[in-house]
């Protein structure tokens, strides 16, 4: 059996298996082990409802962790729970605790002055954050501004396969292999490294116009063919990887 058959065959197990589990929990408690950290934050831009919380900060809650926690819990040695995941707001102290955060939706994310602070601190202390699912001149502009609260100097770079980040457990080549799931053109995968510095640790990864993760969410209904939700998913694992080594 082929490589990318094994991980078509563990793809679905694990997506199979995780929606077999209990209640996936929003929640749970710190243990020590990995768990996968979802950033939840107020707009002001069209996404204010149900009390101020948007509805874009939770899109493809909770298939999307749930689905790749299983895909990582499978391939590697890592200890992932997989019983449920964090969603936390940007100044909340528990983020410390995580290595790893997730943002959806930022294209219309709004920082608070003391979540700028908080997030800046979690960024240079060590933490790596995945922005995920915008598109749009517009959405992008709205990001980096907010990014610019945070990191006053950090500044966006294009990036291309060659990146350590792209071969921290899977060897992804080539970029032009990345599938879209509705997106219109090519993603666009920028960074933001500590110092401005491509050979220190990139500390900010943003996956742009496109949705990465809308492949993770359905994996397990058949909507895309099995190697396109592949190619989806070795980016997700390659991303955590890197997050926990450096």
């Amino acid at each position: 059996m082929t490589a990318p058959r094994l991980f078509a065959v563990a793809l679905l197990v694990a997506t199979t298996a995780s929606a077999q589990h209990d209640p996936y929990r929003p929640d749970i408690e710190y243990d020590g082990r990995f768990t996968l950290v979802r950033l939840r934050w107020k707009s002001d831009l069209g996404f204010s409802r149900r009390g101020g919380f948007s509805s874009a900060w939770n899109h493809d809650y909770p298939r999307a962790e749930q689905h790749l926690g299983s895909i990582v819990s499978e391939l590697t040695n890592i200890d992932v729970r997989t019983d449920g995941s964090r969603i936390l707001t940007l100044d909340d102290p528990e983020l410390f605790r995580h290595p790893i955060a997730f943002m959806w939706e930022p294209g219309f994310w709004n920082l608070t002055d003391r979540e700028a602070v908080t997030f800046r601190d979690y960024l240079l202390k060590g933490g790596f954050a995945i922005f995920e699912d915008f598109d749009g001149p517009a959405q992008w502009a709205n990001f980096e501004a907010q990014m610019r609260r945070v990191l006053p100097d950090g500044r966006f770079v294009d990036l291309d396969a060659s990146q350590p980040i792209f071969h921290s457990f899977f060897e992804i080549d080539s970029l032009a292999i990345v599938p879209q799931y509705y997106d219109q053109g090519k993603p666009v995968f920028r960074g933001l490294f500590e110092d401005n510095d491509p050979a220190k640790r990139l500390m900010v990864m943003a996956n742009y116009n496109t949705d990465i993760s809308n492949f993770w969410e359905f994996s397990a209904t058949g909507f895309k063919p099995i190697d396109e939700s592949n190619e989806a998913y070795k980016l997700g694992v390659d991303y955590i990887i890197y997050g926990l080594t450096h």
